[in-house]
């Protein structure tokens, strides 16, 4: 009986990229991969969920502003524009760290994959802290309740805030198993992770820009 083909090689013949245990092998068996791995799948289909969950709010955004003749409506504050820009920019600059320990970590070199998880994470940890300030004192003079603009306003931030959140956690996480080394299963999480940021600071740039164009337009 013939074995089965996969990419133009026998069924023996296909490398099993999952027994990697350490870096040097992780290495060798990433360079023989053939695909990506299930991990990129796996959060290919989580960020297209959450892609669909808040591009439905920021189209809800839209079409309570298209309803409504002055917006943000008399007594609603504007938003701030320049500092939200500022940092949402500096956020995104993350995914250029975020993608180099991916790819430190597919060549095996795992202490600069945790240098550059560091340095990215310190970014976030400093993105959402003031972020989380700034939001706090939002509530103190405006409320979710108060309209529709101010409803839509506080979730959409509020989710944008929680994506940031899971991908501070994600990356703590992802620390903690790389201190015990490298292995496949860490580089594939090390990829899925990477990815997961990249929607996280394009998400975030829809999200402020979405927010902001009530005073720039």
């Amino acid at each position: 009986m013939t074995d089965y083909i996969f990419g133009g090689r026998r069924e023996g013949e296909v490398p099993r990229t999952h027994e990697g245990r350490n870096p040097r092998d992780v290495s060798h068996l990433a360079s023989q991969r053939l695909g990506v791995p299930v991990a990129w799948w796996g959060i290919a289909m989580l960020v297209a969920s959450e892609a669909t969950l808040m591009f439905t709010f920021i189209g809800t955004y839209y079409y309570l502003r298209s309803k409504t003749p002055v917006w943000p409506p008399v007594g609603d504050p504007e938003p701030h524009v320049v500092v939200p820009l500022i940092l949402a920019g500096v956020l995104a600059t993350t995914s250029l760290p975020m993608q180099l320990a991916s790819m430190a970590a597919r060549a095996g070199r795992l202490v600069a994959t945790r240098r550059l998880i560091v340095l990215a994470l310190i970014v976030q940890c400093g993105y959402i802290s003031y972020e989380m300030w700034d939001y706090q004192h939002e509530l103190q003079t405006t409320t979710p309740s108060h309209d529709a603009y101010e409803s839509i306003y506080y979730v959409l931030l509020g989710a944008d805030h929680g994506h940031v959140w899971i991908g501070i956690l994600l990356n703590v996480w992802l620390l903690a198993k790389l201190g015990r080394g490298l292995t496949m299963y860490r580089l594939n999480a090390t990829i899925a992770v990477t990815w997961y940021w990249h929607f996280v600071n394009l998400l975030t740039l829809f999200v402020i820009g979405t927010l902001t164009s009530a005073t720039l337009l």
